[in-house]
């Protein structure tokens, strides 16, 4: 019986069905997703900040290797989604969660490295120039951490990012403790507000304006993991700020399976650290999945760690076309497969108990989190 608890708890299926008529849109699934709430919270001693920020992951397990992991308990799991939450004065607390199926109707379903580059053949990124790309959404969603890696706008003043930039699974990074979220703004001289100059020949100089972190969520299972267990399933952490950011932000949302993608494809957006200043763009198509990552050779650099993988589908609901992040962009896997070394750029999927953890993080309130 507690196996069975388990599975339910882990796998909540979509209740749409995808349509074969050849006018079909890819339409967000529904999900019923579980609920995850508070049990405990205690205070633990301020962290050291002496670990060096480290801007990529790198993991030898791959596909197989995961999917031949046994599944988790349901006390791992809830250990697993349990969460340390660091504060701007250096304070650091542990919240422990309980998990809970609230509605009857929802079924359930589970749901050796390249040392610097991640290029994959001819390089396919793309940096995106001009304030009126910059400026605009869905590019503007994507921000600068002041630890190295990259971040994406999911609410008014929280940002999603990887773990890994601000802990290394055992400590606190450098500048975890005065973190700060950078946002591409024009750069005008002597205090000019600037014009849009169409026949110049050269993009408009940018800069980044600063905003400080209140205070950042990392789950347990990334501090108490390791890349080569479960805790690359769980590298994402929230940030939120101390002022809103008054730009447009991207939602999160459920990972879809794979093939239910558009054309099994993602794309992210990051400040990879070998195109300084610029913002880069990419997409690709999905390799490999997991019921926690997905795989994908997607060209990055360190720095675009922490990205918002994320995907454009029709939401039936609202009848519009709609883009939401399903996953972040963790690092580097080097994969033995069938004895010939392959190599992964590995993102984090969205499940359903991350979504409701990640949801409740930015409302506090589960009733505003029932739908993934």
């Amino acid at each position: 019986m507690a196996a069975l608890s388990t599975l339910i708890l882990l796998l909540c299926a979509a209740k749409d069905v995808m349509p074969s008529s050849p006018h079909w849109k890819p339409t967000w699934p529904s999900y019923r997703v579980p609920v995850i709430l508070p049990q405990s919270t205690l205070s633990l001693d301020k962290p050291q900040f002496d670990a060096e920020a480290r801007l990529e992951v790198v993991s030898p397990c791959g596909p197989a290797c995961h999917k031949s992991s046994p599944l988790p308990t349901y006390e791992e799991v809830k250990n697993y989604l349990s969460y340390e939450t660091l504060y701007a004065n250096g304070s650091l607390t542990e919240t422990e969660v309980g998990i809970y199926i609230l509605s009857n109707g929802g079924d359930g379903s589970r749901g050796r490295s390249r040392t610097k580059r991640q290029i994959y053949g001819y390089d396919s990124r793309f940096s995106i120039f001009g304030k009126d790309f910059l400026l605009n959404y869905p590019f503007s969603t994507s921000v600068k951490l002041s630890t190295g890696c990259t971040g994406t706008l999911v609410a008014e003043k929280h940002v999603l990012t990887a773990a890994h930039c601000i802990h290394d699974g055992k400590s606190y990074v450098k500048g975890a403790q005065k973190l700060r979220v950078g946002f591409l703004k024009p750069k005008h001289k002597d205090g000019s507000k600037g014009s849009n100059i169409t026949n110049s020949a050269m993009p408009e100089k940018m800069k980044f304006q600063w905003i400080r972190v209140k205070r950042t969520h990392v789950p347990k299972g990334w501090i108490k993991g390791n890349a080569n267990d479960i805790g690359m399933d769980y590298d994402y952490a929230l940030l939120e700020l101390k002022k809103p950011h008054k730009r447009k932000f991207m939602k999160i949302g459920v990972s879809p399976p794979a093939r239910h993608l558009p054309g099994g494809r993602i794309h992210f957006s990051g400040y990879d650290n070998d195109r300084p200043g610029n913002l880069v763009y990419r997409f690709c198509d999905v390799k490999d999945e997991t019921y926690d990552l997905l795989y994908q050779q997607c060209d990055a650099q360190p720095g675009a760690s922490g990205s918002g993988v994320y995907v454009r589908m029709w939401k039936r609901q609202n009848h519009k076309w709609e883009r939401k992040i399903i996953g972040i962009f963790s690092g580097h896997q080097w994969v033995d497969m069938n004895g010939t070394p392959q190599d992964f750029n590995v993102a984090v999927r969205i499940t359903p108990l991350k979504y409701a953890q990640i949801c409740y993080w930015i409302k506090g309130n589960y009733l505003d989190c029932r739908e993934g």
